[in-house]
């Protein structure tokens, strides 16, 4: 009965992230980075911080310069100190993917197999905060976490979907994009986005961000004072889609994060592309294997950390992360 149920949850993860689990594959040989003026320098290489995991996700920077990153098919979440030395930081995650590290210390986790979202105080005492969406419908794959100014949580809860070697189900619901107000209020922002995945929010806090893995589109929407969104539209083509198991064209968009001039980082299966605050796509960071999700970090916040299948590396950027908030 345990084998069954690790293999179940096994494949539950695997359809909420369309990783099919493969053995590791080596780096591939990148051509040179090319420049992307302000963001990273030509020539600029992607350094492998270690390698060896299930599959990692959930990258956030620490207030000492270290790292949290989690790893859902292995239902662990590590800390990487800032010399770059990473150990196991928490256990039975309930396939916790993304994570967001809060002003107070606390880690909200987005509990992807027990689907809910969740607290963790730094003693490690955890404490549900949401585990029903709205009208009563269970939340499904609870998969990527942004925090306003006022505490409210944005998060995503894509739909399972078929992975490598599976044959497209013949329904694909869509996703839903949900806000849990700071009086714990939970609001349905969308339920019409193919299936929404990385989530983020401008500086003033006016316009929300979803990236959206099964299609090209990088969906906006402008928010409103009680933190719901209207004006719902494309912000942005990502570039480079690749077909996928409908024969649709799908960008691979996953985890994104945002530096002091507002540019957005998106990880997709071409690697991670910077897109600017008007809608355009400046360039890519081309990364050895495809990212799931990106944060910065280090001790000047010039660090972009990056997890992509079994591993996680780093690259030196010419831009700098937000110093007040964790992505």
């Amino acid at each position: 009965m345990i084998r069954a149920l690790a293999v179940s949850f096994a494949i539950v993860l695997s359809l909420s992230t369309g990783l099919a689990q493969s053995p590791p594959t080596p780096p591939a040989e990148l051509p040179p980075q090319v420049e992307i003026p302000g963001v990273i320098a030509a020539g600029t290489k992607v350094q492998l911080i270690k390698d060896g995991f299930q599959g990692t996700e959930g990258p956030v920077g620490a207030p000492d310069a270290g790292l949290y990153f989690t790893d859902p098919y292995a239902s662990k979440m590590y800390k990487m100190d800032r010399n770059g030395n990473v150990s196991l930081w928490r256990e039975d995650t309930g396939g916790t993917s993304g994570i967001f590290l809060l002003k107070d210390g606390r880690l909200l986790g987005a509990e992807t197999g027990r689907h809910r979202l969740v607290a963790i105080d730094p003693d490690g005492k955890l404490t549900p905060l949401a585990t029903v969406g709205v009208g009563g419908r269970s939340l499904r794959l609870t998969n990527d976490i942004m925090v306003d100014k006022k505490g409210g949580i944005y998060f995503t809860d894509p739909a399972p979907f078929a992975f490598a070697g599976q044959p497209p189900p013949t329904e694909k619901p869509p996703g839903f994009v949900y806000y849990l107000s700071p009086d714990s209020k939970l609001v349905l922002i969308d339920e019409q986005i193919a299936r929404p995945n990385g989530i983020s929010l401008s500086f003033d806090g006016k316009t929300l961000f979803v990236a959206d893995t099964d299609t090209e589109n990088l969906w906006a929407f402008d928010v409103q004072p009680d933190g719901t969104g209207t004006n719902k539209r494309s912000f942005a083509k990502l570039h480079d889609p690749r077909p996928g198991p409908d024969g649709n064209l799908r960008s691979g968009a996953d985890g994104m994060a945002m530096d002091t001039e507002g540019r957005l980082y998106v990880t997709t299966s071409s690697g991670i592309q910077i897109i600017d605050p008007r809608g355009q796509y400046l360039g890519t960071i081309r990364t050895p294997k495809n990212p799931s999700n990106v944060a910065f970090g280090g001790p000047d916040r010039r660090t972009l950390y990056i997890t992509g299948r079994d591993s996680v590396f780093s690259v030196r950027l010419l831009s700098q992360g937000p110093p007040d908030r964790a992505k």
